[in-house]
């Protein structure tokens, strides 16, 4: 039976980059549905009076669990840009707990 709980020592370099690529992936599906699809495109279709919120909080979520995700694996490869790559991840948490927090404010 194999351990779970243990992990590699390290990551190798284009496993930090993938993770990087997708949660920048998941932050962007979550903007661009949370400034562009609910509020201009699903009204015109006769959908999301109200939907924003409920879709905007778990999408923001895992854009933040990717995120971590991403910091994590850059740190463990001993990537060469792990700590601008850090700080870009921080900065991209920070915003996505205030939109966050401003969904649940309107749930």
């Amino acid at each position: 039976m194999t351990d779970v709980t243990t992990r590699p020592e390290t990551t190798d370099h284009a496993d930090a980059e993938r993770a990087f690529s997708k949660s920048l992936l998941v932050s962007a599906v979550r903007c661009t549905l949370t400034y562009v699809l609910i509020p201009f495109v699903f009204p015109i279709i006769g959908f999301g009076t109200g939907v924003g919120p409920w879709i905007g909080v778990p999408i923001g979520l895992a854009a933040i669990v990717a995120n971590v995700v991403s910091i994590r694996r850059f740190h463990r490869a001993d990537h060469k840009w792990k700590w601008p790559m850090s700080a870009i991840n921080v900065g991209i948490i920070v915003l996505l707990i205030v939109l966050v927090a401003v969904d649940l404010t309107n749930l």
